[in-house]
């Protein structure tokens, strides 16, 4: 099964980082990691090659090249994230399916608003380098990321 082959393969690695963090934030790092990774290639493969560096026209609507790539490449990273999380990640949470998507949603749209304002703030309003504030700013998101998923999205019922 897909599934626990992506399980022993995370696990595998685990081992190295035992003394700085447990198995669960591991596993999350690892899915949110590869989904990133996988979302900066389709992006660089879409811009370049699919798209061509070309305006995406769909008559009713245009899209510059670097938005219409990056609208691509979310439609295959939002439900792969999705399903990493729910399936490798927060195997115990009981929230029904369609609950935990619809929060999911949320969850990255407030995460895109989030990486707006602090870009935005650390560079023109504290005059911090672009890529500095990046760092910064994709540190603090996927800290409200995590506890936004663990206490919200996919949180596990507490024992009665």
């Amino acid at each position: 099964m897909l599934k626990n082959a992506i399980i022993k393969s995370i696990d595998f690695f685990y081992p190295l980082f035992r003394r700085v963090m447990p198995r669960h934030t591991f596993r999350y790092a690892a899915c949110g990691g590869a989904n990133v990774f996988l979302d900066i290639f389709l992006y660089f493969i879409f811009y370049n090659f699919v798209l061509d560096k070309q305006v995406l026209n769909l008559g009713f609507i245009a899209f510059q090249p670097h938005i219409a790539a990056f609208l691509l490449s979310f439609l295959f990273t939002f439900p792969i994230g999705f399903l990493l999380s729910r399936h490798i990640v927060w195997t115990e949470s009981l929230v029904l399916w369609h609950v935990q998507l619809f929060r999911y949603f949320v969850v990255v749209l407030i995460n895109l608003v989030l990486n707006y304002v602090f870009i935005k703030f650390f560079v023109e309003y504290l005059g911090i380098y672009p890529t500095i504030s990046k760092l910064i700013t994709t540190v603090l998101v996927v800290i409200f990321s995590y506890l936004s998923q663990k206490h919200f999205t996919f949180r596990a019922k507490k024992a009665q």
